[in-house]
C-alpha cells in the first residue's frame, strides 16, 4: 500500500505544474487584475458594491458556481492531456527499464496513474477552486464596505453560501470524474502505444466508429446520423440537472443538498458502471502491451 501511495505521490510531483503551479498563477493574475481594475478606476467600486447590495447572496452563489464550473472545465481538459502524457512518460524519458525492474506490475503502475487522476490531482484543483471563492468573496465584501452597505451579518451569510456552493462543486466534481472515467482510461491506454498522439486518436475514435457503422449497417444521409454517434453525443455530455435553472427565476436560497440529490438521481448509473469496466479493461490491455513491448 505504501508503494502504491508513493506512485500516486510521484504523479503529483511530476505534474504539479498543470494542477497546482499553473492554477495558482492564474488565480494570482486574475486577483491582481481585479485589484488593479479597482485601483485605476476601470471598475466603479461604489456601483459594484451597490450591485452586491441588491441581491448579495444570489450574486455570490452565481459567481462562485460559475467560477467553480470554469475550474471543472479546466480540470477536464488537463486530465485528458495528463492521461495522454503521463501514461507514456516512462517510455519517453527512457525510464522503462527502471520501472520494469521494480516489484510492481505494469497494471498496478497504470492503475496508480489513473488513481492519481481521480484523487490527488483533481483534489488539488478543487483546493484552488476554494481559494478562488475566498478571494471572490473578499473582493465582493470589500466593495460593499466601500459603499457602507457591508456588515458582519452579511459576512456570516456569505460563509454559509460558501459552504453550500463548495459542497455542490465537490459533488459535481465526483460525478464528473465517474462519468468521464472511460474517456480517461481509453486515452491513457492508447497513450501507452501512441504517446501524445493518443489525444487526436481519442478525439477521432467516436467519428471512426460512427463511420464504420454507417458503412456496414447503414444509417442516415451522412456518417454522423447513426445510433453510435447519438450515443457518443449523450455519453460525452456533462452531468446536468434542471435545478440550476431555478437560480435565475426563484428567490429561494441555493440548496446544495437539493442540487446534489437531483444531480445524482438524473445520472445514468448503469452507464457509470459500464464506464468503470471499460476503463479497467483499457488499463489491462495497455498493461499487457506495456509488459510485452520493448523497454526503450
Amino acid at each position: 500500500m505504501k508503494a502504491f501511495a508513493a506512485l500516486i505521490h510521484r504523479e503529483f510531483l511530476e505534474h504539479r505544474g498543470a494542477f497546482l503551479t499553473g492554477p495558482l498563477i492564474l488565480v494570482g493574475i486574475l486577483f491582481g487584475a481585479t485589484i488593479l481594475a479597482f485601483t485605476v478606476g476601470r471598475v466603479d467600486a461604489r456601483f459594484s458594491g451597490a450591485l452586491f447590495t441588491l441581491a448579495p447572496l444570489r450574486v455570490y452563489e452565481v459567481g462562485f458556481l460559475g467560477l467553480g464550473f470554469g475550474w471543472l472545465l479546466y480540470l477536464l481538459v488537463v486530465l485528458v492531456f495528463y492521461c495522454a502524457d503521463g501514461f507514456a512518460a516512462d517510455k519517453r524519458n527512457n525510464a522503462m527499464l527502471f520501472w520494469k525492474s521494480m516489484p510492481v506490475s505494469d497494471f498496478r503502475m497504470l492503475l496508480s496513474k489513473l488513481t492519481a487522476a481521480l484523487t490527488i490531482l483533481p483534489g488539488t484543483v478543487f483546493g484552488i477552486t476554494l481559494l478562488s471563492g475566498l478571494l471572490l468573496y473578499g473582493v465582493a465584501f470589500t466593495t460593499m464596505l466601500i459603499t457602507g452597505t457591508g456588515s458582519w451579518a452579511i459576512l456570516g451569510n456569505i460563509a454559509s453560501v460558501y459552504g453550500q456552493v463548495a459542497f455542490a462543486i465537490l459533488v459535481t466534481l465526483v460525478c464528473g470524474l465517474l462519468w468521464y472515467l472511460p474517456l480517461m482510461g481509453i486515452a491513457g491506454g492508447l497513450a501507452t502505444a501512441l504517446g501524445r498522439w493518443a489525444i487526436p486518436v481519442s478525439a477521432l475514435l467516436p467519428a471512426l466508429i460512427s463511420l464504420l457503422e454507417w458503412v456496414t449497417l447503414g444509417g442516415g444521409i451522412h456518417p454522423f446520423a447513426t445510433k453510435s454517434w447519438a450515443y457518443f453525443q449523450d455519453r460525452l455530455s456533462p452531468p446536468n440537472t434542471d435545478y440550476l435553472d431555478s437560480l435565475f427565476v426563484d428567490e429561494a436560497p441555493f440548496s446544495a443538498f437539493t442540487y446534489a440529490t437531483t444531480l445524482i438521481e438524473q445520472m445514468d448509473w448503469l452507464q457509470v458502471g459500464l464506464g468503470v469496466l471499460v476503463a479497467l479493461a483499457a488499463l489491462y490491455i495497455a498493461s499487457e502491451y506495456r509488459r510485452r513491448a520493448a523497454a526503450n
